[in-house]
């Protein structure tokens, strides 16, 4: 199930096996808490902690028996392992047969904050109901902070809330700090105007340097250096803003040139799912000819940079020369 299923399976009643999996940290931690707030009573009574590296071979026994502990002055006995990652004979072996009867005293909470190779496939298991924590899409993060905000009394439009998400890069856990934001900050009414979510909510600095690229596709020579100077100021030196000029350009002409899966492309450059997206559209804008140009031209200020050949400010106003004046 998502996560946003995950309300209203507790309230149909669902227990046993969770497993919540998935690399959102505030979908991890939601999961865990409602799980917790549902069924945890007396929490210094009825409740233990795990890692998953401890629990390998005969040591498995150590995580059935503490399921197997009857509940006191409370209805759920709680157990959280943290990392649990099985392989498929300890699986057979110690647990199979222990989740097919599993005790309805119990309630067990496995967070894996991704897969891992060589273990058993716990999500495919019968009688574990499998959380998807992942990122959420950009429709999903938008419908949250539009409803989110509807329930705090604070009026907003799609597109207002589809900026926030995006500028957030679709994060829930950054996405659920600047609505809380909003919230405090409108006391709990009135209407979110797109001028004061843009004043109030901090852009994720990857998606104003996605702002930059795009401002580059666009030939907006004003857009990139507002972006540019709002970086610095805020900290940002020059060699590290050629830096991460360099690495965008580098993943868009990957991107642009993989037949992949977006999910796949994430995975294999260490990038947001929603980032590479994005990285698609504005590839197809820019064209892949003129990124692995620009990559090329920026890798070359960097090096020339470190042989001592150029200044960190000499070689970022070249940058920016060959991006809006390109030789040719």
């Amino acid at each position: 199930m998502k996560f946003t299923e995950l309300k209203n399976f507790i309230a149909e009643g669902g227990g046993g096996v969770f497993l919540l999996q998935g690399d959102d940290e505030y979908f991890l931690s939601s999961g865990e808490r409602m799980l917790k707030d549902a069924y945890l009573q007396n929490p210094e009574l009825n409740f233990a902690s795990f890692e998953g590296e401890s629990l390998k071979g005969n040591a498995l026994t150590k995580l059935t028996d503490a399921l197997c502990v009857c509940p006191f002055m409370g209805e759920k006995r709680v157990v959280k392992v943290s990392g649990f990652y099985p392989s498929e004979a300890d699986y057979e072996r110690y647990l199979k047969d222990f989740f097919a009867d599993f005790p309805s005293s119990a309630l067990l909470i496995i967070v894996n904050r991704g897969a891992k190779k060589g273990a058993c496939d716990l999500k495919r298991k019968h009688g574990v109901n499998y959380v998807d924590c992942g990122r959420a899409d950009e429709e999903t993060v938008t419908r949250w902070i539009y409803l989110t905000l509807k329930r705090a009394g604070v009026a907003a439009d799609a597109e207002t809330c589809m900026n926030i998400a995006r500028w957030c890069l679709c994060s829930m856990a950054r996405v659920s700090m600047e609505v809380k934001k909003i919230t405090i900050l409108k006391q709990g009414g009135g209407t979110l105007t797109g001028q004061e979510a843009e004043e109030l909510v901090y852009k994720d600095a990857d998606y104003r340097i996605y702002e930059m690229t795009d401002a580059v596709a666009a030939g907006n020579h004003s857009a990139f250096y507002r972006i540019a100077d709002e970086l610095v100021s805020k900290g940002t030196d020059t060699m590290a803003l050629l830096n991460s000029l360099f690495s965008y350009f580098r993943n868009l002409c990957t991107i642009s040139d993989s037949d992949l899966s977006d999910a796949q492309l994430a995975a294999a450059l260490g990038i947001r799912e929603y980032g590479v997206k994005r990285s698609r559209e504005q590839a197809r804008r820019m064209g892949s000819g003129r990124a692995a140009a620009l990559c090329r031209s920026i890798y070359s200020a960097i090096s020339s940079v470190k042989c001592g050949e150029l200044s960190q400010d000499g070689a970022y106003k070249l940058v920016c020369a060959q991006i809006f004046f390109p030789a040719g």
